[in-house]
């Protein structure tokens, strides 16, 4: 059996993979789990409760010492949980965004991953795509490869299976052609595993939230640490008992560590890259999610983004007859300007229109002369703007020139009067001004024998024109409109004639469609007249990949967050310019792909407006849930460290596990119920937010403090009054935890919301608040009746009168913000 045409079996893949490994490079070894076990035993809190249980052991207080090594086991597993959740999320998008390739196998042609590639395995690859392993090429067409990753050589190769050099490399981008190969090497073996320029060992910078979350967690780290030595030394002073002392100073250091903070933001950003993949929408990376709700500009492309991809020839213009078919109304026939746009395609198109074109030559040609003739040469798709050249040869030495592509270029190799050339570009724009999409078609009895090296440097004689129409999608306006109800702004990038660029733009409901700028135009402006023109403009017409770039630059020089859609190889550097490059996952090239942050399954841009909406739900969500640790932190710092610095008759309210079971209702707070929020009212129909900016305002920081300290002050205040009447120590402990408990679970309910009611947001959707705040209780009522717990926690018990006034404090101290939210609401009506 030749595997030329059959590929291997299923035997021999598997004979191949097990002699000569998988088609990976070979990354650090060592699994999550053991990288999230070390992650979590370096941190902070886990070596504070490692060493405050040593000491309860050494002072003989066994319940204590156990109490904490369970607190050890459960902050661990909680910390394992929500790593181990979020790590799996992202590999599993990662495998979702793997490259495929089509290959032979059992005798057909079946899609795979590449990394299921072996040796010996034969499949094809096409301009856009990225060679999936080292191979030798077996056929190919008009085939050249970037090898610039390998070589540094920025310019393409040409390659064919006749030439010296019939080798291909994994990594390479193919620049245009066609190639079929067979694998050599894969994984390790091949030229990029041995020089090891993987990019998966490519260091990203860190984003402007990780980064100030991060100088956030250090600094109350820093603090945390000023404040162990303040207590310990203050405990010392007072009572004179070191080890007592140390146990008071590492509680106040376990409050004041925001260990929930990075967690909270790592799990936020995971599971809302998951959420995205449920909506069709793969984030490369879970740090994507931070930038999509702050966008302002989309710029989209037309074909297949704005339009179906679906084209269809709807006239064409026979230039020596000077008839203009039109087939909306009449029935099409076979014209020369049809037969030479189907010489000038590819024999096996890729390409809708060229797909179209071969249709309807087959349909209506009398003699169908595509199989007496042979490819002797192509002259591959290039220019500004491009065409392409085709020459065809048959067994009896005849011979086809064809050329197809844009009117400007073709036209300025043909042999017009000026007459001639006004005439056939008011043809152009009329058909252009429908929407269509127009191509020039030219031949030329240029000898065979004699082809020159460019097709630049051909006379061609014009045949006439050819139009398509590719009809917006059925959504496309309501998805406009969303966008623009969310404050961002559309601007249509394509390639084609400013007339069909202002036609769908209107038809799809692009505002200011009117108007538009041509690419050539665009890179004379200077600086400062196109950071002007982009504030006006949102229809750029004639773009070419230049042009693209600048225009992602002037736009992000202006401020904007820009997304920016692409499927093509020549849209790769603006994607990746873009603060957002979003590719489309059927119709994209692997480069296009490669390039963006955001890969869209169905090429559908209405997952957007979900994609931008769950955005803005994760940064409210997770600014909700920071505020949160903020206000609740602040009472357990304030309640561990001012009795102290106060001389309070009782200065050790709190010990270690009192803190660790506050820790412990805190963390499932943070990063389960705030993560599961909805996304608020309203949050669409307001412009986005100002990327780069801090993470809280000073009002926000601020109310978020006022919060915490007006809590305290209530807890403190019963706990003094209840100490000043002669109350024991163990009592004063019991109400002032039991008040924070309380006011904990209110400040939960009342900071779903920094605008809406608590009465608007209890009908929030959202299961785990009842489950959390259930547990929460309980553990409290546990602590306070049950006698071997509540010895652990030296409570007494509570009568009813206590716990109404607990939670009446705990009420009064939290629900206060719903005065200033009702007064916020006067001052700022929502907008529909």
């Amino acid at each position: 059996m030749d595997i030329r045409l059959q590929g291997l079996n299923d035997i021999q893949v598997h004979h191949n993979r097990e002699k000569f490994g998988p088609n990976i490079l070979e990354k650090q070894r060592g699994s999550h789990f053991f990288k999230i076990v070390v992650e979590i035993i370096s941190e902070p809190m886990f070596l504070i409760l490692v060493l405050t249980s040593v000491i309860y052991f050494v002072l003989g207080e066994f319940s204590e010492g156990l109490i904490m090594l369970i607190a050890i086991f459960v902050v661990a597993g909680i910390s394992l949980f929500q790593e181990n959740r979020s790590r799996n999320a992202v590999d599993s998008l990662k495998k979702l965004s793997n490259p495929k390739v089509r290959c032979i196998r059992n005798g057909i042609d079946v899609i795979i991953d590449t990394e299921e590639l072996v040796v010996d395995d034969i499949f094809y690859v096409e301009d856009g795509d990225i060679i999936p392993a080292d191979a030798c090429i077996i056929d190919a067409n008009d085939f050249s490869v970037n090898e610039s990753m390998l070589t540094g050589e920025s310019l393409p190769v040409y390659k064919n299976a006749l030439t010296l050099s019939n080798n291909i490399f994994k990594g390479s981008m193919v620049e245009s052609g066609y190639c079929k190969a067979i694998v050599t090497s894969v994984g390790n073996s091949t030229s990029m595993g041995k020089i090891g320029k993987s990019l998966e060992n490519i260091i990203n910078e860190k984003t402007p939230l990780q980064q100030q979350i991060r100088s956030f967690t250090r600094n109350m780290v820093a603090y945390g640490v000023i404040a162990f030595f303040l207590v310990w030394g203050m405990n010392y002073f007072l009572k004179g008992n070191l080890i007592e002392s140390l146990l008071q100073g590492l509680t106040l250091a376990m409050s004041v560590l925001p260990e929930e903070i990075p967690v909270a933001f790592s799990t936020f950003m995971a599971l809302g890259a998951y959420h995205l993949y449920k909506k069709g929408v793969i984030a490369r990376t879970p740090y994507t999610v931070e930038v999509l709700g702050a966008a302002t500009v989309i710029c989209t492309d037309k074909t297949g983004t704005l339009t179906e991809n679906n084209m269809e020839i709807v006239s064409i213009y026979d230039f020596k007859k000077d008839i203009l078919f039109d087939f909306t109304k009449d029935l099409p026939s076979s014209n020369e300007v049809l037969t030479f746009a189907m010489w000038a395609s590819e024999s096996s198109p890729f390409d809708n229109m060229e797909k179209a074109i071969h249709h309807m030559y087959g349909q209506l040609a009398e003699v169908d002369l595509r199989p007496g003739f042979r490819m002797y040469k192509e002259y591959p798709l290039s220019g500004n703007p491009p065409m392409m050249t085709h020459i065809w040869k048959d067994d009896f030495e005849n011979t086809v020139i064809a050329v197809k592509g844009s009117i400007e270029k073709v036209l300025s190799q043909c042999d017009v009067s000026s007459q001639q050339y006004q005439q056939i570009n008011q043809f152009s724009t009329q058909l252009a001004n429908k929407g269509f999409r127009v191509l020039c078609v030219a031949n030329s009895d240029h000898n065979i024998q004699s082809l020159p090296e460019s097709q630049n440097d051909f006379k061609f004689n014009l045949l006439g024109l050819i139009a398509f129409y590719d009809p917006p999608k059925k959504n496309i306006n309501d998805v406009l409109n969303k966008f623009y109800k969310a404050g961002v702004d559309i601007k249509m990038i394509t390639g084609d004639l400013a007339g069909t660029a202002v036609a769908i733009g209107k038809q799809v409901g692009i505002k200011n469609s009117d108007i538009y700028v041509t690419g050539d135009e665009l890179v004379h402006l200077s600086e400062d007249q196109l950071r002007l023109k982009v504030k006006e403009i949102n229809i750029f017409a004639r773009m070419f990949p230049d042009a693209k770039l600048r225009l992602i630059e002037a736009l992000k020089a202006n401020g904007e967050v820009v997304a920016m859609t692409g499927d093509g190889v020549n849209d790769s550097p603006a994607l990746k310019s873009a603060h957002i490059g979003i590719a489309m996952g059927k119709g994209g090239s692997e480069v296009a792909k490669s390039a963006a942050s955001i890969i869209l399954m169905d090429d559908d841009l209405k997952w957007m407006v979900d994609a931008i909406a769950l955005g803005r739900r994760i940064y409210e969500n997770l600014k909700k849930a920071i505020r949160y640790i903020i206000s609740i932190h602040i009472p357990i710092i304030l309640i561990v460290a001012l009795p102290v610095f106060f001389f309070w008759k009782y200065s050790s309210i709190f010990s270690p596990v009192h803190v660790i079971f506050l820790e412990l209702i805190m963390g499932p707070t943070c990063s389960i119920i705030f993560e599961n929020e909805p996304i608020e009212q309203n949050s669409m129909n307001k412009p986005p937010r100002k990327i780069g900016y801090d993470f809280f305002s000073f009002k926000e920081l601020l109310i978020s403090i006022v919060q915490g300290v007006i809590i305290t002050i209530f807890c403190l205040s019963i706990g003094y009054y209840f100490m000043t009447v002669g109350k024991t120590e163990t009592f004063v402990r019991t109400i002032i935890y039991t008040t924070l408990i309380f006011s904990n679970i209110f400040l939960t309910l009342v900071n779903r919301s920094f605008y809406y009611s608590v009465f608007t947001t209890i009908r929030y959707k959202n299961h785990m608040i009842p489950l959390i705040i259930l547990i929460s209780v309980i553990v409290l009522l546990l602590a306070v009746y049950y006698p071997p717990v509540r010895s652990v926690f030296e409570f007494d018990p509570l009568s009813a009168l206590d716990w109404f006034i607990c939670i009446g404090l705990a009420f009064s101290g939290v629900f206060w913000i719903e005065i200033y939210k009702y007064f916020l609401r006067k001052q700022q009506p929502e907008t529909i």
